[in-house]
């Protein structure tokens, strides 16, 4: 494939001298400079077709080539390996990109782009970056001191309109019964977790929840990028994260965050997800009056997260085990876990209640829901134990799920 370099360059000598040109002005100019430029000349239809459209993307579009990819709807995530191996996600399948790079200095300009963005920095001294998007689309990039195949960029985009429950009941995410279920206890104020691994849906799943916030709450969102889509909630307060600059300086965690919107007076704190120490902060805040709080946190399981949160928590404080468990069970409420299937599918595996009195020392799980392959998510024979957020919000119980606690209590 030719390099646009030549007719990018030739192209910006003449939109120079022009004060306002249109973007049809420049594609005809393209159009044009291709037919005169010797090296181009024999080009097939379709060969000049891409050369003019790499070119235009060069000249005028925000992120360069990689334009086009970003601007894709049907495309959920972009990942470049280096500036002439790229590949996309469709359809939950991955799959090689035709786009390529020019150099690792185009590729290495773009990300340079990206991170100015939302304030942040990528270079030789701080080689590692998490970003954003205008659209909110996650990025995150390594750079080449690092990567040894050159640059490394992973964006990670989302709707246009944020997915609501009736998308991930059409979907086959979570069962009607399930999401009832869930709506009532986000509404009486139970402290939900989410887990589960990378791409299973977490933060789209922390959005859907949010959604059933009553809306005369004061509501803080605490985000190592900022991604939640929250909209219903007048009295809203969004926070992000912060990175040290090349001076190792400026750096704003997530548990200064959390401290800080404990002084805000929120009814409830939403972290986008917790992986280190700021479980503590997380999971105390949980245990001071603000329920109804969410968060998510990578694991395989509910139990690897219960494991997971002790780990994290250590990190903070040295605190007796016992002790640690006996917060994180006093503290969280409710765990739903996430999954992506084979079949690419992403959904709700299980959905179980934090037991509020360690078991053998122990932190013991109460599963109310579970998913079975063929037959999807299933109400299991455990009945929901905590009953008390419930009854001092006046709100009831899913009928399934309420006349069946009634038959066993009879």
């Amino acid at each position: 494939m030719k390099s646009t370099e030549k007719l990018v360059s030739k192209a910006r000598e003449e939109i120079g001298k022009k004060k306002d040109i249109s973007d049809d002005e420049v594609r005809e100019l393209l159009i044009g400079l291709s037919f005169e430029i010797a090296e181009y000349m024999l080009l097939c239809a379709a060969e000049r077709e891409n050369l003019i459209e790499r070119a235009f993307c060069s000249l005028r579009c925000e992120y360069g080539p990689l334009q086009p990819l970003i601007s894709d709807s049907s495309i959920t995530e972009i990942m470049v390996n280096g500036a002439s191996d790229v590949y996309i996600e469709k359809s939950g399948k991955i799959m090689r990109s035709e786009m390529y790079f020019e150099s690792t200095e185009e590729l290495e300009n773009i990300i340079r782009k990206m991170a100015a963005g939302v304030r942040r920095e990528i270079n030789e001294m701080v080689p590692i970056v998490d970003a954003r998007l205008s659209d909110g689309s996650r990025v995150n990039a390594v750079y080449k001191s690092i990567a040894l195949g050159g640059p490394v960029l992973t964006i990670r985009k989302f709707p246009e309109r944020p997915f609501a429950m009736e998308d991930f009941l059409r979907l086959g995410t979570i069962t009607a019964e399930a999401a009832e279920f869930l709506r009532v206890l986000v509404e009486a104020g139970y402290n939900i977790f989410i887990s589960g691994g990378t791409s299973s849906g977490k933060t789209s799943f922390l959005n859907v929840l949010s959604a059933y916030i009553p809306a005369d709450e004061r509501v803080i969102t605490i985000e190592d990028s900022a991604e939640l889509q929250i909209r219903q909630i007048p009295n809203l307060v969004r926070m992000e994260c912060r990175n040290a600059n090349s001076q190792g300086k400026g750096q704003i965690t997530m548990r200064d965050l959390i401290k800080s919107s404990l002084r805000m007076r929120p009814d409830r704190i939403i972290v986008g997800e917790v992986r280190g120490g700021e479980v503590m902060d997380m999971v105390q805040a949980m245990n001071t009056g603000h329920d109804g709080s969410l968060c998510t946190g990578h694991a395989n399981s509910v139990g690897g997260m219960m494991k997971r949160l002790e780990a994290m928590f250590l990190q903070a404080a040295e605190l007796p085990a016992a002790s640690v468990r006996s917060q994180i069970a006093e503290g969280i409420d409710i765990v739903v876990h996430m999954g992506r299937l084979s079949d690419k599918q992403r959904r709700v595996l299980e959905i179980a209640e934090v037991s509020k009195t360690l078991a053998g020392g122990e932190i013991k799980v109460n599963s109310l829901f579970k998913y079975k392959p063929g037959s999807g998510l299933q109400r299991t024979e455990n009945s929901l134990m905590n009953t008390s957020k419930l009854e001092m919000a006046g709100l009831m119980l899913p009928v399934a799920v309420k006349d069946r606690l009634e038959k066993e209590g009879a």
